[in-house]
């Protein structure tokens, strides 16, 4: 039988002490994570390019141009001001009663729009939702989406047209024996025109968003509620209207996050001299003073406040989303 023995080091030698691996170096697994998913998904990852690099050119860097709000700023000079003048542009603004009639003005058509403009879209999901016949949807659902695809200069040609004096509007309230209503030239009638205008051209738009989101609740919690007893008002109220919560709170936020900025281009169409006490906004009235009365300092002054304004209330529907729904942008 045979042994295995070890042989003892010669006496007046010591074993040498075992030698330490270097320490490695750990690298961040969220920097090592995405130089990963960077290398395997390229292709993906460069699409984004080009439109970062348009908020980096068209929304980013014109905000260095805010800085002429506190510095005089003459055409042909220096780029960013000429003298330090601190708050005298804000100063002449908030002194200025015409900016607070446009203030005003654009505090009430902002309002109406999130008024009528948000509900409308889940009204008309949650109705075409509703419809069996695909045909008929199929018909809603596609004379509700062109408006969208039209340029505003047409879809303001189209309602200027159709409001005129002698245009279709005029000629069908003759028959009833009514006088003609002058409504692009009437300030009393530019609200309704606008928000009208503007129904009828996001309403179908953002039946798609809700109409995609209606796809994703699951069919047994109705099943369920058939099961209790719950009719259809009930299932809506319930089940449907949870379902799309989350939806609703990021385009109320998104709608609250532009509720200064109302449409400046529509607005410039349909409004002329005669309706500027109802229809001149905080938009419009930057793009009379700044370009053709070259203004540009005192506009600049008015977009930035306009532009802190809609930061604060942005910030605040989120916050506001966060506590008392549990969903927010961020």
């Amino acid at each position: 039988m045979s042994t295995s023995t070890t042989s003892a080091p010669p006496p007046g030698t010591q074993e040498p002490p075992p030698t330490k691996a270097p320490p490695r170096r750990r690298r961040h697994p969220t920097r090592t994570g995405l130089r990963r998913a960077l290398r395997r998904d390229w292709q993906l990852y460069s699409l984004a390019v080009l439109p970062l690099l348009f908020f980096l050119v068209f929304r980013y860097l014109p905000m260095l141009g805010n800085v002429i709000a506190f510095r005089r700023f003459e055409p042909g000079g220096s780029l960013f001001g000429e003298q330090w003048v601190g708050l005298r542009y804000v100063e002449m603004f908030l002194s200025d009663p015409t900016f607070w009639q446009v203030f005003r003005n654009t505090l009430w058509l902002g309002g109406l729009t999130l008024v009528f403009c948000f509900p409308i879209p889940i009204v008309l999901a949650l109705l075409l939702n509703e419809v069996r016949r695909r045909a008929l949807k199929r018909f809603v659902q596609s004379v509700s989406y062109l408006p969208h695809f039209l340029s505003i200069v047409i879809v303001a040609g189209i309602t200027l047209q159709m409001l005129a004096t002698d245009g279709p509007v005029n000629h069908v309230l003759g028959w009833f024996g009514h006088d003609p209503i002058r409504f692009i030239q009437e300030p009393e009638w530019f609200r309704t025109v606008y928000v009208g205008s503007e129904i009828w051209q996001t309403a179908g738009w953002g039946t798609i968003l809700y109409l995609a989101a209606l796809t994703t609740i699951d069919e047994d919690l109705y099943e369920a509620a058939r099961i209790d007893g719950a009719g259809r008002w009930r299932q809506i109220w319930h089940v449907t209207l949870p379902g799309i919560r989350p939806t609703m709170i990021t385009l109320l936020i998104l709608n609250v996050g532009t509720f200064m900025a109302v449409g400046f281009e529509k607005v410039l169409l349909l409004y002329n001299p005669l309706t500027y006490q109802t229809s001149d906004v905080i938009s419009t009235y930057v793009y009379r003073t700044g370009v053709e009365s070259n203004s540009f300092s005192y506009a600049a002054a008015i977009g930035l406040f306009e532009a802190i304004i809609g930061l604060v209330l942005i910030t605040s529907a989120n916050q506001l989303s966060r506590r008392t729904v549990g969903t927010s942008l961020w």
